[in-house]
This record gives C-alpha cells, sequence and structure tokens, in this order.
C-alpha cells in the first residue's frame, strides 16, 4: 500500500469494523458475523438447507475464524485491522463474498442484475437507494448486470486500497461502499 493510500485504507477498514459491528458495542460477536449469510439467505428466499446457503455459512465461518486471532469469539478493532487487507481478502474474504454474490444470482449466470444487486445489498443492511448509485458505478458498460469478478474486484480495491468504483460513486454523506467480507459498508 502507497503512504498516500493509507489513509484511505484505514478508513475504509474503520467503515467496515463499524459495519460488521451491528450492536456497536466495539467488537464483532461471531453471532453478528455469522447473521449476514442468514439475512442475505432470508431476504433472497432461500432456505437453511440451500447448497449455495450453507456454502456461505461455511465461507463466512472461515473469514471468522481467521479474523478472530485470539480466538475468543470477539473481534476487536485492533484485531480486524492488523487482519485485514490484501492478503485475507484473497485467501478467505473472496469466497464468503462470492458465495453472498452467488446467493444473490437468481439466474445462475455469473452476474446480478440491478434487482439481485439492491436485493443482496439491503438484506446486508444498506439504504436501496445507495445499492442503486452502487450499481450504477459497477455497471460500466451499461448492461444492466455486474459480474461475480467486477463486484469482487470493487470490494478488493476498497479492503486494500480504501478506494473503489463503489465508493467513489457513494463519496459524500450518509453512502455506502464496499467493504472487506461485508459488501457493503455503511458511512
Amino acid at each position: 500500500m502507497t503512504t498516500s493510500n493509507a489513509p484511505a485504507a484505514v478508513t475504509a477498514k474503520g467503515h467496515i469494523f463499524a459495519m460488521l459491528d451491528v450492536d456497536g458495542d466495539g467488537v464483532i460477536s461471531r453471532q453478528e458475523y455469522l447473521a449476514r449469510p442468514e439475512r442475505a439467505a432470508a431476504a433472497l428466499g432461500r432456505g437453511g438447507d440451500d447448497p449455495l446457503v450453507l456454502a456461505a455459512l461455511t465461507a463466512h465461518e472461515r473469514v471468522y475464524a481467521s479474523m478472530d486471532s485470539d480466538g475468543d469469539g470477539r473481534v476487536t478493532f485492533d484485531e480486524y485491522a492488523t487482519w485485514a487487507g490484501a492478503e485475507a481478502f484473497d485467501d478467505v474474504c473472496r469466497q464468503a463474498l462470492g458465495s453472498l454474490f452467488d446467493l444473490a444470482d437468481t439466474e445462475i449466470d455469473g452476474t446480478l442484475s440491478r434487482a439481485e444487486f439492491t436485493r443482496l445489498r439491503v438484506a446486508l443492511g444498506n439504504p436501496a437507494e445507495n445499492a442503486e448509485t452502487a450499481f450504477d458505478a459497477l455497471d460500466t458498460n451499461g448492461d444492466g448486470r455486474i459480474d461475480r469478478d467486477e463486484y469482487l474486484g470493487s470490494i478488493r480495491a476498497y479492503v486494500t486500497d480504501g478506494a473503489s468504483p463503489m465508493a467513489e460513486a457513494l463519496h459524500e454523506g450518509c453512502a455506502v461502499s464496499t467493504g472487506a467480507c461485508g459488501a457493503g459498508v455503511r458511512r
């Protein structure tokens, strides 16, 4: 990471941590983190026995175990900030975020429509209007679809550099940007 990107990456980590710490108590509990794929599955009409839901839960379990360096079931900001980055994204987060993408991909074509993308983002706690803006930023060719690689690449850019097409489109105000293993961060 370059020096000029360091403050943005630190800010991105703060945004991501705040979104994952649902109850605002200063730690990400295992329950808070694992509720994400469960909320997404419920919002997307998928039952707990759906193989994609089971894959998402397994991937999120791996992420949480990776984040919780001392194994106490509570991830502090220091633990998260030390852990989050390109290596963690590539090792475990890509699979977890990809599993959420797959839950939303009802046509099983490796892309999300505006409606699919919005349902996923809203299920993860993002306002629908911000999902619309984020979708527009990622749909660079204007075909009304976002492919899996674009989506994951944007999140990785935010995690590693503190910037992404979605974050840039939602630059000001109470916006939503992508997040490490969060697929969306409220700002």
